[in-house]
């Protein structure tokens, strides 16, 4: 692998990264930059090198944006000369190419854009990535292995796109553990302690998930499998029914969608 530049080394940084070593590839291949003591000692476990200002002894084939997105145009204007000729990789939510390319001073960049999400943390993450038109073939590979050393990838052909997936996998793991967090509520209304209630709903989730990943039955098929008629499952999803919980989550993936466009368009 290249030679590749974290500009920040917050969690998302330290997961990819995680997952890239443990794959085997060499620590020395990677640098950070980011001037927090704990993003420092957190990269130091890893074996990376990470310091406050831009490695001098370093020479990036690909750079990774990993800083917020308020934080993006300060960060990329301050190293704008320095990113010439190297392949941008975004992981900033709402941050568009045509930003990356004025802020860097690079109109022409070949840059990528990706949405990963929070399970990178522990190797199931998923990511959708987007590339320029010039991005070459070595380019697309060179992006999809980073990405697939912590989850599943994949490409889209629309900037936009990666507004939708920002609202469906980058946010969905928040409307999952809202949904962890209502029925670990219920379990303890109905009598179980905490730890009780965490270790229920967890395992829950966990086994529907892998369930529905191994199957080749669609989430409906599988829905229905384990609902029957007038019992007690079936008497559960009519109270989703009934509150619309569905129409909830369609409602709530477009305001993210919404909310990511918005950003990009600087909002």
């Amino acid at each position: 692998m290249n030679n590749v530049l974290f500009l920040g080394a917050g969690n998302m940084a330290y997961a990819i990264l995680g997952g890239l070593i443990a794959k085997g590839e060499q620590a020395t291949q990677f640098r950070a930059i980011d001037p927090s003591e704990d993003a420092a000692v957190k990269m130091a476990n890893l074996g990376v090198a990470c310091t406050a200002a831009w490695p001098s002894d370093f020479k990036p084939q690909a750079v990774v944006l990993a800083v917020k997105p308020q934080q993006m145009q300060a960060v990329l204007q301050s190293h704008a000369p320095r990113l010439a000729g190297t392949l941008l990789i975004s992981i900033a939510a709402g941050v568009g190419v045509e930003q990356i390319r004025n802020w860097s001073g690079q109109i022409e960049s070949r840059v990528v854009r990706c949405m990963p999400n929070t399970p990178a943390l522990v190797g199931q993450g998923m990511s959708g990535l987007y590339f320029t038109n010039n991005c070459t073939a070595d380019d697309k590979s060179f992006a999809k292995r980073i990405f697939q050393s912590c989850g599943q990838v994949i490409e889209v052909q629309n900037e936009s796109d990666i507004n939708a997936i920002t609202a469906i996998s980058g946010s969905g793991p928040g409307y999952v553990f809202y949904l962890m967090e209502g029925l670990a509520k219920a379990a303890v209304q109905l009598g179980f302690d905490q730890e009780q209630a965490a270790q229920l709903v967890k395992q829950t989730f966990l086994g529907a998930a892998t369930l529905a990943n191994q199957s080749q039955d669609t989430f409906a098929i599988l829905r229905e499998k384990v609902t029957s008629k007038g019992g007690t499952t079936f008497a559960g999803l009519e109270e989703l029914r009934l509150a619309a919980v569905d129409e909830a989550l369609i409602k709530a993936a477009q305001a993210a969608c919404a909310r990511a466009e918005e950003l990009q368009k600087g909002g």
